[in-house]
């Protein structure tokens, strides 16, 4: 289990150390996805997107997510990612918790994400952290690959 302190701080895409973690996630998703990582990374483009938290541990980037608004009621979760070494060490968790933190601070009442099959460890952190499963939205709706998932925040 996690001995050292996680510190995560809000920011936005221009951050460099989440460009840099989010290259490391493209490349994981290129290998995972395969043929089908075109059609996703359209819709990854991370310019432009407000509400980043960058996961330190003793002032070293470990981890990222993002929100960016899909509704005037919904953030989607997008770019969440852990390094290879510190994964099962429930990271992932506290920077899902920051973002739905974040989206409630913003009066956002729902957050909603995709991710692929190819994702178990992500579809079982979705599911720890009480995201239920939807109906693919959007894009992914006639996605074979693609698994949605769906929050209602409560503060």
């Amino acid at each position: 289990m996690q001995t050292t302190m996680i510190k995560c701080i809000p920011t936005d895409s221009e951050d460099a150390h989440f460009q840099q973690l989010v290259n490391e996630l493209d490349a994981e998703l290129k290998t995972r996805d395969g043929d089908d990582n075109a059609f996703y990374a359209q819709f990854n483009k991370i310019d432009k997107i407000k509400y980043v938290v960058v996961a330190y541990e003793n002032n070293v980037a470990v981890g990222c997510g993002a929100i960016k608004e899909y509704a005037a009621d919904t953030m989607e979760i997008k770019r969440m990612y852990v390094v290879v070494n510190k994964r099962g060490q429930g990271i992932a968790s506290i920077i899902l918790k920051e973002l739905e933190k974040w989206a409630m601070d913003l009066n956002y009442t729902k957050c909603l994400l995709e991710t692929g099959i190819r994702q178990p460890e992500a579809i079982a952190l979705y599911i720890k952290n009480a995201y239920k499963k939807i109906p693919n939205f959007g894009q992914y709706e006639n996605v074979e690959n693609s698994v949605c998932f769906e929050k209602i925040l409560f503060k």
